[in-house]
């Protein structure tokens, strides 16, 4: 919409006001007041962007004071040194152990040959598949703030599976199948 300038008879009125009426802001009469010069905002370019791929400043998300590994998780993980099809039906549930072992009940000092006697002598017998049932281990109540493990016997049976003499002879451990105790037993595959 295009503005209207003053008429003619609006420019007599405004020259009769402007002539009674007192300034508020007198201004001197000889000097005419300069218009203040604005700064003109200075436009910055951009700085380029520069290549990026995403995730790239992300923290990473395991923390410094991250727990080991749970016992599943490092038996589990082991390399595979076995043939992979009988593992996979190892693991399935659907090789039958020759042999088992009750871990249940017993202290370290009598695990710990029990284990060796049952693994060398299983070995001697030609034995390739064995299951030593440790147990899940109970829920103790911790009173210190560091966290206790539970089933000392399920993180120790394969330390002992993984040295001198027995290293010898164990080529695989692995977690059992539900059907054979889960979690609480391991498979032993010996070797020929």
């Amino acid at each position: 919409m295009k503005r209207r300038g003053l008429t003619p008879e609006d420019r007599d009125i405004w020259s009769r006001y402007s002539r009674t009426a007192d300034p508020l802001h007198p201004v001197r009469r000889d000097k005419a007041p300069e218009p203040q010069a604005t700064p003109r905002p200075t436009v910055k370019t951009p700085d380029p962007i520069a290549p990026f791929e995403i995730g790239t400043r992300a923290r990473s998300k395991t923390s410094s004071s991250a727990l080991a590994p749970s016992v599943s998780d490092q038996v589990n993980g082991a390399p595979l040194r076995m043939d992979a099809k009988a593992h996979k039906r190892m693991r399935a549930g659907k090789l039958r152990p020759e042999g088992k072992l009750d871990l249940h009940g017993m202290t370290l000092d009598m695990a710990h040959p029990a284990l060796m006697r049952f693994i060398l002598s299983a070995h001697a017998n030609g034995k390739r598949l064995v299951i030593v049932v440790t147990g899940k281990g109970k829920a103790k109540p911790s009173e210190g703030p560091i966290p206790t493990r539970m089933g000392v016997l399920k993180h120790q049976v394969p330390q002992w599976l993984r040295m001198a003499p027995l290293s010898n002879v164990v080529l695989q451990v692995t977690e059992a199948h539900r059907s054979h105790g889960g979690s609480g037993a391991y498979y032993v595959y010996l070797r020929r």
